[in-house]
């Protein structure tokens, strides 16, 4: 399993919203894909998938509030 994890935003940035899933539970994805969309009150980016394999498990759902180092999902 490979975990899906909110990337270090900045020094005071510490949490994020979870703004769209570009991809389902069950995908198929490669490693590079966008998988998932966050946004602070300073920008929104873009995450990739740090892994191919299929989107196991989504640990939070559109419109939760995550803290950096979360976990997004998971990639078996």
């Amino acid at each position: 399993m490979t975990s899906i994890l909110v990337p270090q935003l900045g020094n005071e940035i510490t949490e994020a919203e979870v703004t769209e899933w570009l991809v389902g539970e069950g995908d198929e994805v490669k490693e590079g894909d966008l998988v998932v969309v966050i946004t602070t009150t300073k920008m929104a980016m873009e995450i990739e998938a740090p892994a191919s394999g299929k989107l196991t498990k989504l640990s939070a759902e559109e419109g939760d509030l995550v803290e950096v180092g979360a976990v997004l999902g998971e990639i078996g």
